[in-house]
């Protein structure tokens, strides 16, 4: 019994870092662009609002997990963040994260 355990730990293992390496990077930056009308073309924001390019992904992604979780209030960003998974959440906040300021 504890080897059949064990080999469906690893299976799991297995299974979610495949997951997480199909995810394409041109969905993840198609995903990103819907962002610009408020946070500026590759997340550099005209003054006013806030830019996402090189911010903090942890950062990133606990506020925008907050406005999903109705945690922090906000006009319209709760109700956009319902849009995406908590993995496509990671990813936008990693491509973000990744930009030069």
């Amino acid at each position: 019994m504890k080897i059949q355990q064990a080999l469906s730990a690893a299976a799991l293992v297995a299974v979610s870092g495949l997951v997480q390496a199909q995810v394409d990077p041109l969905h993840v930056r198609s995903w990103a662009a819907s962002c610009a009308a408020c946070h500026g073309t590759d997340g550099r924001a005209q003054p006013g609002m806030e830019s996402l390019a090189g911010a903090n992904k942890d950062d990133m992604v606990k506020k925008m997990l907050d406005f999903k979780a109705g945690r922090k209030p906000a006009t319209i960003m709760h109700q956009l963040s319902k849009g995406y998974s908590d993995e496509q959440i990671v990813a936008i906040a990693g491509y973000f994260a990744a930009l030069k300021k």
